[in-house]
C-alpha cells in the first residue's frame, strides 16, 4: 500500500483503536490521536494481562505514551475489534 493509503486510513480513524505493524515486524497497538504529512501519532494501549494480582498497580510508564510512526515505515494497519 501507498503513504497516502495509510495517511488517509489513518486520518478516517483519528480516535479509534488500531493495530499498525511496521516493515521490521514491530506492532503498535492503540489510539489514533493525531495524523500529520509524515507521521501518525499514536497512543499505545497496555497489553492485554492474563494475571490479575497486584502487578495490574505498577503499570511500566510508557503505556499511554504518545509515539509516532513514520508513514513510509508501515507496513500494514488495521482496526482493533471491540470487546
Amino acid at each position: 500500500m501507498s503513504v497516502q493509503y495509510y495517511q488517509k486510513f489513518c486520518q478516517d480513524h483519528i480516535g479509534q483503536d488500531v493495530e499498525i505493524r511496521d516493515h521490521h515486524g514491530k506492532t503498535y497497538v492503540g489510539k489514533i490521536e493525531r495524523v500529520d504529512h509524515e507521521n501518525v501519532y499514536l497512543r499505545q494501549s497496555p497489553p492485554p494481562s492474563q494475571h490479575q494480582g497486584p502487578g495490574l498497580f505498577f503499570l511500566p510508564l510508557a503505556l499511554g505514551a504518545l509515539i509516532a510512526i513514520p508513514f513510509v515505515g508501515i507496513a500494514g494497519a488495521r482496526r482493533r475489534a471491540y470487546y
